[in-house]
């Protein structure tokens, strides 16, 4: 990875996905973000919108070790983090799951049952895996990036609200441009497969030793009090929102502080700004919101509920 600056190295990462995922220029860009911030991801969008294409462009990026889950109604807690098995020297010897990995792909996580959601989220929260009383360390690069098909797909059921509490962004992907829609068939012509990573051109520019130095450099970024506040009104009105019925918790804040961190240093500062905290407010709390029934039947989203609270909220000056 390039030394000038950290910015430099991010936008390095940034630009070798991009040459893979074509037309997702706010997803890549939200995603890398919540890598560096130290967050999880949960990615929702219609099947083939690039959702697991984009993690395991990451993963050849940054040369970290990739993991997919495929998450069905039959998916137990062990067959994500591992068991304990009698060896030939009657000794139970750990066999980690697929969750020991530096990024997680939980694929169509609203199809498994509650009880094997929990157990991958509790792996994000501790970080660790407790087995018959014995911790299991996960990587420091882990991070699970959980996708999801809306919810109106039949056979999914929506994650409770703590539970969705422990992704710092929902990141929506949609459905490319025309002209875009048209360059992903010409690569395909062209020889481009999507479950064959050899065919994706990608060189790794970093690895997991680059990630935690971009890491340390984003959690530096200076925050001023102002900034601070300005984060904590913006939160503290969502609760308060007519259109909404459950507003953002404590940790939707600390979240918005830590992306608005990265997104500053993405942007080559080493201070935030009231626009990155503008910029990061949809992905960062839109899924820790809840809009009133009634105006959710009249279509209104919680992005526009946010960017009503956004447009009320007194942004501080210099």
């Amino acid at each position: 990875m390039g030394r000038a600056s950290p910015a430099d190295g991010a936008r390095e990462i940034l630009t070798a996905v991009r040459k893979v995922v074509l037309g997702q220029e706010a997803a890549t860009r939200e995603v890398l973000i919540c890598l560096l911030a130290r967050g999880h991801v949960l990615l929702e969008g219609v099947p083939g919108t690039a959702k697991t294409l984009l993690v395991r462009a990451l993963a050849l990026a940054l040369r970290v070790r990739f993991r997919r889950i495929q998450f069905t109604p039959d998916l137990m807690p062990a067959d994500i983090t591992g068991i304990s098995l009698l060896s030939g020297t009657h000794e139970f010897v750990f066999r980690p799951g697929p969750v020991f990995a530096d990024l997680v792909l939980a694929d169509e996580i609203n199809r498994a049952p509650a009880k094997t959601q929990a157990a991958l989220l509790e792996a994000m929260q501790e970080r660790t895996v407790t087995i018959d009383g014995a911790e299991h360390p996960l990587s420091e690069a882990f991070t699970v990036f959980a996708t999801q098909n809306p919810i109106e797909f039949e056979g999914t059921y929506p994650l409770p609200e703590a539970e969705l509490d422990r992704f710092m962004m929902k990141v929506v992907l949609g459905y490319p441009s025309a002209a875009l829609e048209q360059a992903i068939l010409s690569r395909h012509v062209e020889g481009f497969v999507a479950d064959r990573p050899t065919t994706f051109g990608i060189a790794g520019v970093a690895d997991a030793a680059d990630l935690e130095v971009l890491r340390g450099a984003a959690g530096a970024v200076r925050v001023e009090p102002a900034l601070t506040a300005y984060i904590a009104a913006i939160v503290r009105a969502t609760r308060e929102a007519p259109a909404l019925t459950l507003g953002a918790s404590p940790r939707g804040g600390v979240a918005l502080l830590k992306a608005a961190q990265a997104h500053a240093m993405l942007e080559g500062r080493d201070f935030v700004v009231p626009d990155d905290v503008k910029h990061l407010a949809p992905p960062v709390l839109r899924h820790r919101v809840r809009l009133a029934p009634e105006l959710e039947l009249e279509g209104l989203t919680p992005d526009a509920a946010l960017q009503t609270i956004l447009e009320r909220t007194e942004v501080p000056t210099a």
